[in-house]
């Protein structure tokens, strides 16, 4: 077992534990969000640096739009947070956005198979299959534990939360190979950066919670 192995379950324990922190107290939520956002505009800037090099218009551009962006997605986060039964949602879309990553990596690491894309040399189509069996399963056992009924719909759901993710994944992975760089940080030991792990965040969250409020 390597050593960047070792350091990534490590990581992955007390990612799991700061997850179940942030789920019962909103004041970590606020501070665990502002240093997420930080870092995550700090690890962009640097590579939209890489990427457009001289063309500082197209640089201040995107770091704008990101910077944007990422300030919308925390504040919205923490707001909608403050509301007992929209939090419940939330979480549940972002314990169905990290079981996609799971699925992915476990699936990946086990089938292998055939690459995805050349964006990524890492994804495999296994992995990709295992990231939405993963999530469908999990959105849906999570979905029955609450409701105690059982909605075919929610393994659509997961399907699509996973696929948003899989996206947001690839785009950044997609930044990077055009900043060549290999992780956007080493903020978390064994993952890289912080944008390594919440890229598909980014897009799974406000995608999976836009299709539950137009399903419910």
């Amino acid at each position: 077992m390597s050593e960047n192995f070792i350091k990534r379950i490590f990581t992955s324990v007390a990612l799991l534990i700061l997850l179940f922190l942030i789920m019962i107290n909103n004041f970590a939520l606020g501070i665990v969000l502002m240093i997420l956002g930080i870092f995550s505009l700090l690890e962009f800037f640097n590579i939209s640096l890489k990427i457009f090099k001289k063309k500082r218009l197209k640089q201040l551009l995107s770091n704008l739009i990101f910077t944007i962006y990422i300030f919308s997605f925390c504040s919205y986060f923490f707001s909608i947070s403050l509301f007992l039964h929209l939090k419940l949602i939330l979480f549940l879309i972002l314990i169905t956005c990290v079981a996609s990553d799971i699925g992915g990596f476990i699936f990946g690491k086990i089938f292998k198979g055939p690459k995805l894309t050349k964006i990524s040399p890492n994804k495999t189509i296994s992995g990709a299959i295992g990231s939405l069996l993963f999530s469908s399963s999990v959105i849906s056992l999570s979905f029955y534990l609450i409701t105690e009924n059982f909605n075919i719909y929610m393994l659509i759901i997961g399907c699509l939360i996973s696929i948003s993710c899989q996206i947001g994944d690839l785009f950044f992975s997609f930044l990077k190979r055009k900043s060549s760089i290999k992780d956007s940080g080493n903020f978390l030991p064994g993952h890289g950066g912080v944008l390594d792990r919440v890229d598909g965040l980014l897009l799974g969250i406000p995608i999976g919670f836009l299709i539950l409020l137009l399903f419910y």
